[in-house]
C-alpha cells in the first residue's frame, strides 16, 4: 500500500530539503556509533532557590550510552549524595530541593560524559546559580527640599539580585508616576527630573524592584519631595545628569541590544538629540526609548562601533556629550565540524572554524580528553583547526571535541568519526506517494544510508532510462528536485542506490494538481457605523482537493460575535461597529496549497467632539480659543464650527461664532463688549457634524459705549398727520452696556429747521404726530447706553402719511387700433395734488353692449393698472363691434383718486366664430339635409355662409371640392343631385365685411336603399372657453359603449393634434391649461372607428389681465335679487291695500278684478322701468 505525502508549497519544499540533509548525516540507530549529545541545560543556568534543580543531558548512540558528570572539575559522585538521582537511561540529574536540599550548596560548574564503546561526546559546561532576591537595607531617607525649576534625582539604589531587578516608581495607591520628557526614569532606576515643579510636592515616591524568578516584588521607603517657589523662577540651561562629563565609553558584545542613555537638567525642559560621528544611525535597527533620552541599536555588529553623541537643547543653549562605543564578539561558528561516516581505508576532515573579537583560540580533545594526551592513532593528523584522517580502521572510531574561546565565552562542538562497512540501504518508505501542485516545485524523496556513500542514480517509469539535464536537480541526499512540475510530470520515478557492497533501488508515485486560486477577491470597503458590509471570496479548485476557507480579522480569528456571517462565499457583518475597522483576510486552505486575499474595512462615522476647550490671551475685544479634536473616526475632519452662548443677555441660546479650517486647533475670536461669553467647538467631516463640546469656561467683557446704530431706520407715515420712524433694535450682545436707549432725531427737509429728538427705551418705533401731509423728513436714530452713546448715525429720508388723491387725470383719448385692441391716452395729474408717492394709473373698462345684437348685459369692469407716471396704455382682449366704456384714476400708497369721466369707444367689426352647429339630416339616396345655428359671436353683421364639401372614398382619399354662398339669414339646405351611397366631407363657415370666420366640419354619407341605416356620427360640438381653460360637450349617434377622445390645437399651427382620452362615455370634457387670449381648434372622436371624428370647431380663450375688479350693481345675480325683493314689496302693498277696504260695498266686477292673476295682466308699454329690470334681469 502506497504511502501518501504531500509537499505543499516551495517554502515548505526548502525547509523539508535542509531537514532532509541534516536527516541524510544520521547513522540508523541499528547500527553502531558513538554518542551523540541530543539535550542539554544552558550554560547559564539560574535556577529557583525553591524547587528542586534539573540538570539537563540526554543523548543517543549505539550501543546506548552510559552518562557521568563533573562538578568544578572533579567527578561528582551522585551515589553518595541522597539529594541527587539520575533519571533512568538518560543523563539527566534531578537534585530535590523541595525536601530539604539547599539550592546554594548546589551551585557549580556541571559537565555531563556520555560514553559507549566507540567514543565519548561531553557537554557544556553548566554554571548553576540560584536567583537571589534580598531585601532593601534599612536607611533613613530625609526629606528633599527642592526650589522650583532646579534639577533633582531620586535614587533608587535596589539591592543586587541575580537576575537584576526590573526598576519602577509607583505611589502608596500603586499607581505608576507619571513621566515625561522632564520627569522619566533612568536605565539605572533612578528618578530624574529636568526641573521641578510645584506639582511634583509629594511624600510617596516609591521605588519597586521586581525579581521575575522568584516572582516577588521588594518596595524602598517612601521618599517625599517639597518643591517650594521663589519668584520668579529662573530660567537654566542645559546641564547633563547623566552620563557625566564629556565623554565616557562603551562595550557591548556582537548580537546584543545597545543602550545608550543622556538625561539632562535645564529650564525649559530640554530635548535630547542622538547622532554618530562620521555615520549614520542604522536604519530599521535604531529605536530612541524614553522620550529620546535612551538610544537603542538592536543586533549590533562590528560595524556599529564608533562615537555616538547626545545633544541637549532648549531656548537658553545646549550642551552635548559623547560615548566611543567598541563592539566585541564571544565566538561565533564559521564551520562547526560535523558528523564524520566512512568506511574502513577511506580518507576524511573534521573542520572547526570560528570567529569572534579578540580571535578565539580552538583547540581539539577526543572522546573527552585533550588531544595532546589522548591515545595515539596513526590515521589522523592535526592541522590547526583541522584534523586529517587517513586510512581509517574500525578502531578510528571515536568522538572529538572542538572548543572555540575568548574572554567574552567560548563554543564546544562534538563531531564523531564512525568507520563503518555497510551496503547500501534505502531509508524513504516504498511506493511512496508524493502530490504537488502544478508549477510548483516537486521534491522527491531517496534517504539512504552506506559506507561507503553509496551512489544515487533516478529513472522514471519501470523501463524509463537515467534522468539527466536541467529540468532536474540532484541532491546530495539522495532528494529530486524537479523545479516546475507539470501535468506531464506525474508517473512513477525508480531511485538506484549502490556502492561497492550491494545495490538497491525504491520506486515513489508524483501525482500534480491543479492550484487553488480566488477568482473574487474581497475588496477595500468604507462602510459608515450601524451599516452592513460583505466580503467576496470565491474559489476555484482542485476537484480531488477539498478546500477550507477561514476569515480572519487582522491576522487573528474572528470575534465571537452573531453579527459576523460566514457564508459559502462571502463575510457578511451586520450592524457595523467602530471596532469592526480593520483588515479580513480570506484564507483557502488544501492539503497541497494555501491562498489567500486581504481587503481593509475602513468604519467611518461623524467625528467625536472636541475637548479639553481652553481659553487664553483675554483681552476686552478678543480671546484665544483653544481645543483637542476628538477621534476624527476615520473620516478626516474638513472644519471646525465655533458657537458662543450670551449668559447675560440669551441664557441657553447658541449662535453661530466662526468656522475655521479642520487642520486648525486654535482661533482668535472677536468679542463684543458686555457679553457673558462661553463658547463650544463642533467638528465636522463628511459623514456629517459632531456632537457639540463641552462649553468653556466663561468670560464677561466689560461695558463699552455702542459700536453700532440700529440698521433698517425708515420713516413712514400711517396716518395722513404723523411720521412714523421704525428701526430694527440692536441684539443683547450689540448693546456693549446695560442701560440701552435709543435717541430719536428727525426735521422736515428743505426747511430751514432745527433737529427735534427724544431719548427713548429699548423699543423699535416712534410715532411723530401733527405732520403735514407727505412732506420728507431727515430721520436718524443712535444708539447709547449708561456709558455714552454710539457714532454718529447716518441720515435716511423719510415722508409723512399719505392721503387719497385730489384729481383725476384729464384729457383722456382713446384710439381704436383694431378690433380687438385700442390705447387710452391721459394727461398725467400734478404731483402736488397725488399728496403720496405716485405708483401709477388704473384704467377701469367695460363693454356696454354688442353693436351686432342691440342687447343689454351685465357689466364686468377689467382694471389694467400701469406702474409710474405713465400717460398712456394698451387694452387688449376687447370683443369685435361692441361699445365700451373707461376711466382713468391716479393711484399712491394710500388708495386710488378721484375718476376721470367715463369716456365711451367703439370697435370694428371683426371675422364671425364658427357657426354653433352643423347638423346633417334626412339622408336620401341623392340628397342630405343641412342645418345651422349662426355664430355664438358673430363680431359685426353677417353678410352670408360659405359652404364646402368633397366625397371621400373607402380609402379616405377625398374628391373635388364644391363651394356654394348663402345668404346671412338661411339657416338651412337641401342639398340634391349627390351620389349615392357616398360619405362626404362638409365645411361651413360664416363671413362678415371684414373677412370669412373659423370653419366647422362634418360628414354624412347618402344611404343605398330607402331603409336608413344608423350611421354613427359625433355632431353639435360646442364650446365654452374661459381664460386657461374651455369646456367641450357633443352629441353622439351611433352603437354603445363608443370611447370617446377630444383632440385639440392652436388655430392655424401645423403642430400635430394634442389627445385627450374621455373617461366612460361621458359626452363632455374639460381641457385645461390652455393660454389665455389664444384660438384653438377642437374635434372629438370615437376609439376604434378608424377616420370617424367629428367636424372641426374654432375657439378662443378670454385674455389675460392685469387684474379685475367687478361692479356688484352690474352683476345678474344681485339684479335678479334686487327685482325679487322689489317684487315681494309690491305684493305685500297689493294684501295691504285690500285688507284696508276689506268690507266696503265693491262690485262683484271689481273684487273678481281684485283677484285676478297677476301674470295675465296687460303691461303698459310706457312702463319702461319695469321692463329695463327685466331685461336686466334676464341677461344676467
Amino acid at each position: 500500500m502506497m504511502k501518501k505525502m504531500s509537499i505543499p508549497t516551495s517554502k515548505t519544499s526548502l525547509v523539508l530539503f535542509l531537514c532532509q540533509i541534516i536527516s541524510a548525516l544520521d547513522v540508523p540507530l541499528d547500527l553502531s556509533q558513538p554518542p551523540t549529545i541530543t539535550q542539554q541545560s544552558p550554560k547559564d543556568y539560574i535556577v529557583d532557590p525553591r524547587e528542586n534543580i534539573v540538570i539537563q543531558c540526554e543523548a543517543k548512540g549505539k550501543p546506548p550510552p552510559s552518562f557521568s558528570w563533573t562538578r568544578n572539575g572533579t567527578h561528582f559522585d551522585i551515589d553518595k549524595d541522597a539529594q541527587v538521582t539520575m533519571k533512568p537511561n538518560s543523563g539527566t540529574l534531578v537534585i530535590n530541593i523541595m525536601n530539604g536540599g539547599k539550592a546554594e550548596a548546589y551551585e557549580g560548574v556541571y559537565q555531563c560524559t556520555a560514553r559507549n564503546e566507540r567514543g565519548a561526546a561531553i557537554s557544556n559546561n553548566i554554571v548553576i546559580r540560584p536567583s537571589r532576591s534580598p531585601l532593601w537595607t534599612k536607611e533613613k531617607l530625609e526629606p528633599n527640599h527642592v526650589r522650583e525649576g532646579d534639577s533633582l534625582v531620586l535614587h533608587c539604589r535596589p539591592p543586587v539580585g541575580l537576575p537584576p531587578p526590573i526598576i519602577f516608581w509607583m505611589d502608596n495607591a500603586f499607581q505608576r508616576l507619571p513621566q515625561s520628557e522632564r520627569v522619566s526614569q533612568g536605565l539605572n532606576g533612578d528618578l530624574y527630573f529636568s526641573n521641578v515643579q510645584p506639582e511634583d510636592t509629594r511624600e510617596d515616591y516609591i521605588c519597586y524592584a521586581r525579581f521575575n524568578h522568584t516572582q516577588t516584588i521588594q518596595q524602598k521607603q517612601p521618599i517625599s519631595v517639597k518643591v517650594f517657589s521663589t519668584k520668579p523662577v529662573t530660567e537654566r540651561q542645559p546641564v547633563l545628569l547623566t552620563p557625566t562629563g564629556s565623554t565616557s565609553t562603551k562595550v557591548e558584545l556582537r548580537g546584543n541590544v545597545l543602550l545608550l542613555e543622556c538625561i539632562a537638567a535645564g529650564l525649559p525642559t530640554p530635548v535630547i538629540r542622538w547622532i554618530k560621528e562620521g555615520g549614520e544611525l542604522p536604519a530599521n535597527r535604531t529605536f530612541f526609548e524614553n522620550f529620546k533620552k535612551t538610544l537603542k541599536i538592536i543586533d549590533v555588529s562590528e560595524a556599529d562601533s564608533g562615537n555616538y553623541k547626545c545633544i541637549a537643547r532648549n531656548t537658553l543653549g545646549s550642551v552635548h556629550h559623547v560615548i566611543s562605543v567598541t563592539v566585541k564578539a564571544a565566538p561565533y561558528w564559521i564551520t562547526a565540524p560535523r558528523n564524520l561516516v566512512l568506511s574502513p581505508g577511506e580518507d576524511g576532515t573534521l573542520i572547526c572554524r570560528a570567529n569572534g573579537n579578540p580571535k578565539p583560540s580552538i583547540s581539539w580533545l577526543a572522546n573527552g580528553v585533550p588531544i595532546a594526551i589522548a591515545p595515539e592513532d596513526p590515521s589522523r593528523r592535526v592541522d590547526g583547526d583541522t584534523i586529517i584522517f587517513s586510512h581509517v580502521q574500525e578502531r578510528s572510531s571515536a568522538v572529538y571535541q572542538c572548543n572555540a574561546s575568548n574572554e567574552y565565552g567560548y563554543l564546544l562542538a562534538n563531531a564523531f568519526v564512525n568507520v563503518l562497512a555497510e551496503p547500501p540501504r534505502i531509508l524513504t518508505p516504498a511506493n511512496k506517494l508524493y502530490q504537488v501542485i502544478a508549477d510548483s516545485p516537486a521534491l522527491l524523496d531517496c534517504a539512504y544510508f552506506g559506507s561507503p556513500k553509496p551512489e544515487i542514480e533516478w529513472f522514471k517509469g519501470v523501463k524509463g532510462s537515467i534522468l539527466r539535464g536541467n529540468e532536474y536537480v540532484f541532491h546530495d541526499n539522495g532528494t529530486l528536485e524537479i523545479p516546475v512540475a507539470q501535468k506531464n510530470s506525474a508517473g512513477t520515478y525508480t531511485c538506484v542506490a549502490r556502492n561497492e557492497l550491494g545495490k538497491i533501488q525504491n520506486e515513489v508515485q508524483l501525482e500534480i494538481k491543479d492550484p487553488t486560486m480566488i477568482i473574487k477577491q474581497p475588496e477595500y470597503k468604507v462602510i459608515q457605523r450601524y451599516g452592513q458590509v460583505s466580503f467576496e471570496c470565491i474559489i476555484k479548485h482542485d476537484s480531488t482537493l477539498l478546500p477550507t476557507v477561514t476569515w480572519l480579522k487582522d491576522n487573528d480569528e474572528l470575534p465571537d460575535d452573531e453579527r459576523f456571517l460566514v457564508g459559502k462565499d462571502n463575510l457578511t457583518i451586520m450592524n457595523v461597529t467602530d471596532k469592526d475597522d480593520g483588515t479580513y483576510t480570506c484564507i483557502v486552505n488544501t492539503t497541497l496549497d494555501s491562498v489567500s486575499a486581504s481587503a481593509v474595512l475602513t468604519v467611518v462615522a461623524r467625528p467625536n467632539p472636541p475637548f479639553d476647550l481652553e481659553l487664553t490671551g483675554q483681552l476686552e475685544r478678543s480671546v484665544d480659543l483653544s481645543w483637542i479634536p476628538g477621534d476624527e473616526n476615520n473620516s478626516p475632519i474638513t472644519s471646525f464650527v465655533i458657537e458662543f452662548e450670551d449668559a447675560l443677555h440669551e441664557p441657553g441660546v447658541w449662535r453661530y461664532q466662526t468656522e475655521v479650517p479642520g487642520t486648525q486647533t486654535t482661533v482668535q475670536l472677536k468679542l463684543s463688549p458686555y457679553v457673558n461669553y462661553s463658547f463650544r467647538v463642533i467638528a465636522v467631516n463628511r459623514i456629517g457634524r459632531s456632537q457639540p463640546s463641552e462649553p468653556s469656561e466663561q468670560y464677561l467683557t466689560k461695558s463699552a459705549s455702542p459700536d453700532e446704530n440700529p440698521a433698517n431706520v425708515q420713516g413712514i407715515g400711517s396716518e395722513p398727520d404723523n411720521l412714523v420712524i421704525t428701526w430694527e433694535p440692536l441684539k443683547g450682545f450689540q448693546s456693549n452696556g446695560p442701560g440701552l436707549q435709543y435717541k430719536v432725531s428727525w426735521r422736515q427737509k428743505d426747511v430751514d429747521d432745527e433737529w427735534t429728538s427724544v431719548i427713548v427705551a429699548n423699543v423699535s418705533k416712534y410715532i411723530v404726530s401733527g405732520t403735514p401731509t407727505f412732506v420728507p423728513y431727515e430721520v436718524k436714530v443712535q444708539a447709547l447706553n449708561d456709558l455714552g452713546y454710539a457714532p454718529e448715525p447716518s441720515e435716511v429720508i423719510g415722508h409723512s402719511g399719505e392721503d387719497l388723491p385730489m384729481v383725476a387725470p384729464g384729457n383722456v383719448q382713446v384710439h381704436v387700433i383694431n378690433s380687438t385692441l385700442a390705447k387710452v391716452y391721459w394727461d398725467p395729474v400734478p404731483l402736488k395734488t397725488v399728496r403720496g408717492h405716485l405708483q401709477g394709473y388704473k384704467v377701469y373698462y367695460w363693454k356696454v353692449q354688442s353693436l351686432s345684437r342691440r342687447s343689454r348685459r351685465h357689466v364686468e369692469k377689467k382694471i389694467l393698472t400701469f406702474r409710474g407716471n405713465k400717460t398712456f396704455g394698451m387694452l387688449p382682449g376687447l370683443e369685435p363691434y361692441s361699445s365700451y366704456k373707461l376711466n382713468v384714476r391716479v393711484v399712491n400708497g394710500k388708495g386710488e383718486g378721484p375718476a376721470s369721466p367715463d369716456k365711451v369707444f367703439k370697435t370694428p367689426e371683426g371675422v364671425p366664430g364658427s357657426p354653433s352647429f352643423l347638423k346633417i339630416t334626412n339622408p336620401t339616396l341623392d340628397s342630405l339635409t343641412l342645418e345651422w345655428g349662426s355664430p355664438t359671436h358673430p363680431n359685426g353683421v353677417l353678410t352670408s355662409y360659405t359652404l364646402k364639401f368633397q366625397p371621400i372614398n373607402n380609402t379616405h382619399e377625398l374628391g373635388p371640392l364644391v363651394e356654394i354662398r348663402i345668404p346671412a339669414n338661411e339657416s338651412s339646405l337641401i342639398l340634391k343631385n349627390l351620389n349615392y351611397s357616398t360619405r362626404y366631407k362638409f365645411y361651413f363657415n360664416a363671413q362678415t365685411s371684414v373677412g370669412a370666420g373659423s370653419q366647422i366640419t362634418e360628414e354624412a354619407v347618402t344611404i343605398m336603399d330607402e331603409v336608413q341605416p344608423l350611421y354613427p356620427r359625433i355632431r353639435n360640438v360646442t364650446t365654452a372657453a374661459a381664460e386657461t381653460y374651455a369646456n367641450i360637450s357633443w352629441e353622439y349617434e351611433g352603437p354603445d359603449h363608443a370611447n370617446f377622445y377630444v383632440e385639440y390645437g392652436v388655430a392655424g399651427s401645423k403642430e400635430d393634434w394634442k389627445k385627450e382620452i374621455v373617461n366612460g362615455s361621458r359626452s363632455f370634457f374639460v381641457l385645461k391649461g390652455l393660454t389665455p387670449g389664444t384660438a384653438y381648434k377642437v374635434r372629438v372622436g370615437a376609439e376604434g372607428l378608424s377616420g370617424f371624428r367629428s367636424s372641426e370647431d374654432v375657439f378662443e380663450t378670454g385674455p389675460a389681465m392685469a387684474s379685475r375688479q367687478v361692479d356688484i350693481a352690474t352683476q345678474g345675480w344681485f339684479i335678479g335679487l334686487m327685482c325679487a325683493v322689489a317684487l315681494l314689496i309690491l305684493i305685500l302693498l297689493i294684501v295691504c291695500f285690500i285688507r284696508r277696504n276689506k268690507g266696503g260695498k265693491y262690485p262683484v266686477k271689481e273684487k273678481e278684478d281684485a283677484h285676478a292673476d297677476p301674470e295675465i295682466q296687460p303691461m303698459k308699454e310706457d312702463d319702461g322701468t319695469f321692463g329695463e329690470y327685466r331685461s336686466v334681469k334676464h341677461l344676467g
